[in-house]
């Protein structure tokens, strides 16, 4: 009974170090941390950011432990590898919320597509003009296209003077990106907002 109760608490250790090790193996991807370090001598850099000078690994992690901080590769490819002695847990942690907070400023350009025909109403292309307005407004691109079908395709000129028109009329708050290119069937012209 004693036995299977021993080897039940060993089988349980070595579970509870086995989630340890791999959480470990999964934050330090980018940075090589304590062990994982394969140098036999590093140039350290102490806890405050103070130069230590070129340390033998075994001390340099002693000193770490000592602190009861990390010891963690900072730049792997110097001659010898760099090392600084800090909490990596925490520096993982400021290092994402940094990350975060510059993906929250980013603003992301998206390109949003209207089409128009070759013979289209004038209600229609007001429509249509609103909504490029609305989307260069926004901040985003705008690829206007004009579609030809059948026979429409031999009116090209047709086309060319609805997006000419659609650009004139966007002037003040857009830069015309692409001039209207013929491609295939379909008439293409990208316009951009005016940078602020």
């Amino acid at each position: 009974m004693r036995a299977e109760c021993g080897s039940h608490f060993f089988v349980c250790a070595n579970l509870k170090f086995g989630r340890l090790f791999r959480r470990w193996n999964i934050i330090s991807k980018d940075h090589q941390i304590n062990e994982e370090i394969r140098a036999k001598e590093v140039r350290l850099v102490g806890s405050e950011g103070e130069q230590l000078g070129i340390k033998p690994f075994r001390e340099a992690m002693q000193m770490a432990i000592d602190a009861n901080l990390d010891l963690v590769n900072v730049a792997p490819q110097a001659k010898p590898p760099v090392c600084r002695i800090m909490d990596y847990g925490k520096f993982r942690y400021e290092q994402q919320k940094k990350e975060k907070e510059a993906r929250k400023n980013q603003k992301i350009v998206d390109l949003k597509e209207v089409w128009f025909r070759a013979n289209i109403e004038e209600h229609d292309y007001q429509t249509k003009f609103r909504n490029v307005v609305k989307f260069l407004k926004d901040g985003d691109k705008v690829k206007c296209s004009v579609r030809f079908r059948g026979r429409e395709i031999t009116h090209a000129r047709l086309g060319q003077k609805i997006l000419e028109r659609v650009a004139n009329e966007v002037t003040d708050i857009c830069i015309v990106e692409r001039m209207p290119k013929l491609e295939g069937r379909s008439m293409i012209m990208i316009l951009a907002p005016k940078p602020h």
